[in-house]
């Protein structure tokens, strides 16, 4: 069965890690709803996709002196209350502009900024509620970063999450990063029981100091599934162009992970921002589930992947 991951919720719906957006993705039959994780300045974790936050909200307009010489503002500046006062807006680009023009108009509505402990919470409300089972995917953002501004992001997260129950392999839970290094040591050093996904970027990417390129490999692969149960591979890796059919061929990463005994969970399936080589959202998801046999995908529109799963 293919895991529907919201990918920061109903993110092409309602503005993204919102819990009116988390709402929507649970209603839409998600089996996991994502929570990306940073640490305010009063060291609480709230669910924000960046370090920075003045894509996603109106806090330039609140706080025109708080950037840094960077000109961004930064979560790890602000107190929670601070936070909190905020308006969500759908996401801006750097000229301000909506990044999907077609979404949720941006600058509309009253959305504001949760904490990963009132989120877990209305999961497990909805749950009850439901008689559901639905999952969480967190991901703990730039943790060595986190370090350098005196904080171990690592050590909280795993913290509300045991709070919460989620502390042992078995639980509807994947903990997510981009960081090899801080996998291992939650692993290995923090006694990280859950289920782990390394995500791979692309090394000009500069998410962190991880070679992405040597984890891609078989070597890499086989090192990773000595830490981590699956991993969250960026569609582009996945998939070619067969330059003689002219179609989408497998590069052949989803085949060597599952030979490593790695799950695959690709980011991001968005109905409009379609990658090349595919006539429609409908295409793309039958090549990655049908075809390349994916075990999980991240999707700004699980409703939309639940209704063609349904389908076939």
């Amino acid at each position: 069965m293919v895991a529907i991951i919201a990918h920061r919720g109903a993110s092409a719906y309602l503005p993204e890690h919102t819990l009116q957006a988390k709402a929507m993705a649970y209603a839409m039959h998600a089996d996991y709803l994502e929570q990306d994780v940073v640490a305010t300045r009063d060291n609480e974790l709230v669910v924000l996709h960046d370090i920075h936050v003045d894509r996603v909200t109106d806090v330039s307009d609140r706080y025109p002196d708080r950037a840094r010489e960077d000109g961004r503002y930064y979560v790890r500046d602000f107190d929670l209350d601070e936070l909190r006062s905020l308006n969500v807006t759908e996401r801006l680009d750097s000229a301000g502009q909506a990044v999907f023009s077609g979404r949720f108009p941006a600058r509309t509505g009253r959305f504001r900024i949760h904490t990963l402990a009132e989120e877990l919470t209305l999961v497990a409300g909805l749950n009850q509620a439901t008689g559901g089972r639905t999952g969480v995917y967190p991901e703990i953002k730039r943790p060595h970063w986190h370090r350098q501004e005196g904080f171990d992001i690592s050590v909280a997260v795993l913290q509300i999450l045991a709070e919460h129950g989620y502390e042992n392999a078995d639980d509807p839970i994947f903990l997510q990063c981009f960081d090899a290094g801080e996998l291992r040591r939650v692993r290995n050093e923090l006694d990280c029981r859950l289920r782990l996904v390394q995500l791979i970027g692309e090394n000009r990417w500069a998410e962190t100091a991880t070679d992405y390129d040597h984890l891609k490999s078989k070597p890499g692969l086989a090192e990773l599934a000595d830490t981590v149960d699956a991993i969250g591979p960026w569609v582009e890796q996945l998939y070619t162009i067969d330059p003689v059919a002219g179609k989408p061929a497998s590069t052949g990463l989803t085949e060597s992970a599952h030979q490593s005994g790695l799950l695959v969970h690709p980011f991001t399936f968005r109905a409009d921002d379609l990658p090349s080589g595919f006539l429609c959202f409908e295409d793309m998801v039958h090549f990655f589930t049908g075809e390349l046999g994916v075990d999980g995908l991240f999707t700004d529109f699980p409703d939309r992947v639940y209704r063609y799963l349904l389908s076939g």
